[in-house]
């Protein structure tokens, strides 16, 4: 990478940066806007439950209905090319 592509990067990289800090600070606001009515807080175990539990029960889920309902057949997989290929079931 040449120095002009480097000073480009860089520039990119720190501008991309100071565009995140500057659109983050409201974000971190202590003072309430007009309307906001916030409701309890989530304690910590329905915190993890929700953010942690929940994605991985939901990917379990996911990966065994699809390994279950796998139709595909054993000689139409792709096999790398040090691989021997299986003997077809005559089932």
């Amino acid at each position: 990478m040449d120095k002009k592509n480097a000073l480009r990067a860089g520039a990119l990289a720190a501008g991309t940066t100071l565009m995140m800090l500057l659109m983050s600070v409201p974000a971190s606001a202590l003072t309430r806007d007009d309307g906001d009515d916030p409701g309890t807080g989530l304690s910590v175990i329905e915190t993890l439950g929700l953010f942690v539990v929940a994605p991985l029960v939901l990917f379990g889920v996911i990966a065994g209905l699809v390994m279950v309902l796998d139709k595909s057949k054993a000689e139409h997989r792709v096999l790398s090319p040090k691989s021997k290929p299986r003997a077809a079931s005559k089932a």
